[in-house]
């Protein structure tokens, strides 16, 4: 396999956004697409990654291949790619993967495969009643917002109008977000639907907005909230997060 990227960024800020939520990952090869589907060690997170072969100006797939790569030390070499850099990506004979970053100068690295115990993960079949389209920038406000107040934040839902709401010990945020040219709420019914959610894991995952100007927000009551980046024939990167019930 050889895969040549003219532009590293959707690579590099993509493996920086999985790799602040799991520290190992399977990527699976396809002659389509590289995917990975990984879960946080605490099983509270999935991250699901797909870029497509049409990002890149050299794709050469024979078959389906599969690598478990440490993602922190994946994450420092694609550091080193600057916006100039052609970035090639290559299995050698040592079972190693090199990476190739190629401007006036060549810097070759090489990551060691690894072993990975866990079994394949597969992404939930989940049925959402709410589905919010809106920009990106609206949601990281939203979440730095109740980011001073609380641990959790509820998301709620109700025809044309999507609230984000925390409470700490003594103080509270609420932050409406109407419907609008910039945001679209569509929810299956007139009811309202409330999920509470971890604000430190919704920080990492509001990192997908380098990739997307839009984000798709999915949730129902008391249930796994989704949301999902993409860059049209590029690159989806999407997250779903397990609810915080709370023990009343």
């Amino acid at each position: 396999m050889r895969l040549t990227l003219a532009e590293p960024s959707y690579l590099k800020e993509s493996i920086s956004i999985i790799s602040d939520l799991v520290n190992e990952a399977r990527f699976k090869i396809t002659p389509n697409a590289i995917e990975l589907v990984a879960m946080d060690p605490a099983n509270v997170a999935m991250v699901v990654f797909k870029l497509l072969s049409s990002c890149f100006t050299e794709y050469d797939v024979k078959k389906d291949t599969e690598i478990a790569i440490n993602l922190s030390n994946l994450k420092q070499v694609l550091r080193r790619a600057s916006p100039k850099d052609m970035l090639t990506l290559e299995l050698d004979a040592d079972n190693m993967l090199k990476v190739t970053l190629k401007s006036n100068t060549t810097r070759t690295f090489n990551l060691p495969i690894i072993e990975l115990e866990e079994k394949e993960q597969k992404v939930p079949d989940l049925k959402f009643p709410v589905t919010i389209k809106t920009s990106s920038s609206i949601l990281n406000e939203a979440i730095a917002d109740v980011d001073v107040v609380g641990e959790s934040v509820a998301f709620i839902a109700e025809p044309k109008k999507f609230t984000l709401n925390a409470e700490g010990d003594l103080n509270q945020a609420k932050i409406e977000i109407k419907e609008d040219d910039a945001t679209k709420v569509s929810t299956s019914s007139d009811e309202k639907f409330k999920s509470k959610y971890s604000i430190e894991y919704l920080k990492k995952m509001i990192n997908g907005s380098k990739l997307s100007e839009d984000v798709v927000i999915q949730f129902s009551k008391d249930y796994p909230l989704k949301l999902e980046y993409k860059a049209v024939d590029k690159v989806m990167l999407s997250f779903i997060l397990a609810p915080r019930v709370e023990n009343d």
